[in-house]
């Protein structure tokens, strides 16, 4: 799904005062009924994601912590079973994971001899059943479970959601009987930083030779596209070549301005590809 800036700011804008609730999500449907649920749900990720970089630092100062660990003991007080932390973070606008974080950081300290270490907590909230204290690991799994954005169950999903389309991507490069040498091969030649699949020989897309191709299973929006530009796709244009990126959820379409100088965008994978032929003597 392309989308040009104005429609994607339309739809930007719509979640400006929403919250991250997947009720939110189906209310975004309803409103933009032409657009992709997956592709809805990605800028809604992105988009919200961007407002938490914004205000992060606001919910991590010592006093905000004291008063959301405060907050949670006088409200698991009077009731346990209650989504005390789930409530809060919806309440104060943060991701509800990344507030479990900061009460389970500050539950450890209050009861450890020596600072949790990243990957103690980090294990903690992938198992809260790992967690000390019986209350405070329900209330974790619950904000685990209800956040849409952030947290360990959202980034299993991501990483298996970029497998499928990696894995869809392979199957089609096969049908189309081109050779490619994938991420794990090229990393094996000794390459740190490489595309997805690099073509063995390159083919043409819209008038433009590809030698490589990317796969983004994600929206393409400005912020998102720019950062892979300077810390990949430039990267890979500099050693192997001109090459393609596929947004399988779509992409802002006035970001596709660099075809010229050697990187295409599409939203799907392309169907009018022209490979090489070899001549016989």
């Amino acid at each position: 799904m392309i989308l040009t800036k104005a429609q994607y700011d339309e739809i930007a804008q719509c979640l400006v005062s929403v919250p991250p609730t997947r009720q939110s999500l189906r209310k975004l449907k309803q409103r933009f009924p032409s657009q992709s649920q997956a592709t809805l749900l990605s800028i809604f990720s992105q988009e919200y994601q961007k407002h938490i970089k914004r205000t992060h630092a606001k919910h991590h100062t010592p006093e905000a912590i004291e008063s959301y660990y405060q907050r949670y003991l006088n409200g698991v007080g009077k009731n346990g079973a209650a989504p005390v932390l789930l409530e809060l973070a919806n309440e104060v606008d943060y991701a509800p994971s990344l507030m479990a974080r900061i009460i389970l950081e500050r539950f450890l300290q209050e009861h450890g001899q020596t600072p949790p270490s990243k990957s103690v907590i980090n294990s903690m909230l992938r198992d809260p059943s790992q967690i000390p204290d019986g209350v405070l690991a329900n209330q974790v799994y619950q904000c685990i479970v209800n956040d849409c954005c952030y947290g360990p169950l959202v980034d299993c999903i991501k990483h298996a959601i970029g497998y499928e389309h990696e894995v869809l991507l392979r199957g089609l490069l096969l049908e189309k009987n081109l050779s490619f040498l994938d991420e794990d091969q090229l990393r094996a030649k000794g390459y740190d930083k490489t595309p997805d699949f690099i073509l063995q020989v390159p083919v043409a897309v819209e008038g433009h030779i590809i030698h490589w191709i990317e796969s983004k299973a994600s929206f393409g929006d400005e912020c998102s596209h720019h950062a892979y530009l300077h810390g990949q796709f430039w990267s890979y244009w500099n050693r192997f070549g001109p090459g393609l990126v596929i947004y399988w959820y779509g992409f802002i379409q006035e970001l596709d301005c660099h075809r010229e100088r050697g990187i295409l965008l599409k939203a799907c994978f392309p169907t009018d590809i022209v490979t090489l032929c070899h001549s016989t003597a």
